[in-house]
Parts: structure tokens; C-alpha cells; sequence
């Protein structure tokens, strides 16, 4: 979408990724497969910018961190995304300290002169719902026992036990 952002009603649209732009997003974010990737999102005037909210829908394939075996992993979610052109007197302030609230809304982001693009931002979300430490359903990581350290004096006194070697 480019600057100036929408005025009026509410555009809807629906985004489905093409098999060549899966197999790049695949290989951007060290994917085996990315089998389906799509999203319907609603892009609306918010202030001087506009607001991307919608429903991101994937299904991936992965590597299983602890087995090797490839697994599909189903990805469900949601988007809200507000954007103000550069220099916009809406944008965050980084001024001073800076005090981050985990339950209030995120600030806008600033979108470069020429505008956004909404498919970036279904990539981004894609992204953030991958969990960084894959694991195939009912797999579990067990910690190999370890063998106690050889102590170097449990080494010497075994020397001194030993006959000596003719």
C-alpha cells in the first residue's frame, strides 16, 4: 500500500503466497516446506496511516530438534499492524528512557516513503509464530546419563595399584 494511506472504507483482501515466493520464505526462515501460506487481512485509515489487522494461516513443514524427522506444524494467527509514513508526528518519540509496557498495544511502525507492503507483514508473522526449538508431537528430549569424571588422583592411586611392567 502506498502513502498517502487509504481514506474511505476499509479495503479487505486476501493474500496466498505462490509456490516460488513458499520456497523463498522456506529458505529465509530455514524451513523445509512452507506448504500453504496465506492470510485475509483488512488494511483501514488509522490517524495519518493506516491499520493491517487480519488472520495469518500457514502450514509448514520442520525439523524436529531432537529426532531429525521432518513434521508439518499448523500456524493460526492474528495480525494488527499500524503504520505511519515517515516523519509522521504519530510516530514513537525515542526520546529519553524508554518504559516498555508488555500489556499495552504496540506503537506504530514507521513505513518508508514509498509505503508497505501487507505480504511483508504476514512473512513477519509467520516468523514469530515459529517456535524456535522444533519438536515433533510426543517427542522428548532425555539428557544422556553421565558417567562420572575421572578424578586425576583416582588415575594415579590406579598407577600405584598396577604391577610394574618388566
Amino acid at each position: 500500500m502506498a502513502w498517502p494511506a487509504p481514506r474511505g472504507p476499509e479495503r479487505r483482501l486476501t493474500l496466498e503466497a505462490g509456490p516460488e515466493a513458499r520456497a523463498q520464505i522456506a529458505r529465509d526462515l530455514d524451513l523445509e516446506d512452507v506448504q500453504r501460506l496465506g492470510a485475509s487481512i483488512v488494511v483501514r485509515p488509522w490517524l495519518d496511516g493506516m491499520e493491517i489487522e487480519g488472520r495469518v494461516e500457514a502450514l509448514v513443514t520442520r525439523l524436529c530438534g531432537v529426532t531429525l524427522d521432518p513434521f508439518d506444524v499448523v500456524i493460526e494467527e492474528l495480525l494488527k499492524i499500524r503504520l505511519v509514513p515517515e516523519g509522521s508526528p504519530n510516530a514513537p518519540q525515542a526520546e529519553g528512557e524508554i518504559v516498555v509496557d508488555l500489556e499495552a498495544e504496540d506503537p506504530p511502525d514507521e513505513a518508508p516513503g514509498e509505503g508497505a507492503d501487507p505480504s511483508a507483514y504476514v512473512v513477519e508473522a509467520l516468523a514469530l509464530a515459529l517456535d524456535p526449538f522444533p519438536r515433533k508431537p510426543g517427542v522428548v528430549f532425555e539428557q544422556p546419563e553421565e558417567k562420572d569424571p575421572i578424578s586425576p588422583f583416582a588415575v594415579l592411586a590406579d598407577l600405584v595399584k598396577r604391577p610394574p611392567s618388566e
